[in-house]
């Protein structure tokens, strides 16, 4: 074996310290981007390194630790626990905004309520409500109204009947007119 060329061997420790002081940079943004809740993505970590974005891909352990700590939770800067995100602070509006809406249905129907019990309470006081049967005139208002229907379903069929007696008695007539036009022989 030949001893290598000490430019070459040279040009590769070069290479080798370069590559060492990246990794370097990268694991140093990596930190600091957890102590301070800062994005945590390829783009930003390589951004904030001064590397590529190719150089992580090449160095699948860095690249490892990235998508490892972007899946995790962001912390608030200080790392005093879980930040909030765009995403938490969305849902949390969503949420407040649907428990709005079930509450302004709630006095809707609250105060539909209240008018109704006070009104009631207005017109008997006032002494000029209604009787206080008024159930019962309900009731009855229902009866007729059933009766009414059931006489006009009779009177459909009584109508019908005549029609098709008045149809029978023009045929009868029909027939009979025929009979006394006959010559005799």
């Amino acid at each position: 074996m030949t001893a290598p060329d000490p430019t070459v061997q040279a040009m590769i420790e070069g290479r080798r310290a370069d590559t060492g002081r990246r990794r370097q940079r990268v694991l140093t943004a990596l930190a600091q981007a957890a102590k301070d809740g800062s994005d945590v993505s390829v783009a930003a970590i390589a951004r904030r390194a001064g590397v590529d974005r190719t150089f992580l891909y090449r160095h699948r352990d860095l690249l490892g630790q990235v998508h490892a700590q972007a899946a995790e939770p962001p912390t608030a800067p200080g790392g005093r626990g879980p930040a909030v995100s765009r995403a938490s602070l969305r849902a949390d509006l969503l949420a407040a905004d649907a428990r709005t809406a079930r509450l302004a249905a709630q006095v809707r129907r609250l105060e539909a309520r209240l008018s109704e019990v006070l009104g009631e309470q207005v017109w008997h006081e006032s002494g000029i409500g209604g009787p206080e049967d008024t159930e019962q005139l309900k009731a009855r208002i229902t009866t007729l109204e059933q009766q009414v229907i059931d006489l006009e379903l009779k009177l459909q069929e009584r109508d019908d009947d005549l029609a098709a007696a008045r149809a029978a008695n023009r045929e009868l007539m029909a027939q009979l007119n025929r009979v006394r036009n006959e010559p005799t022989p």
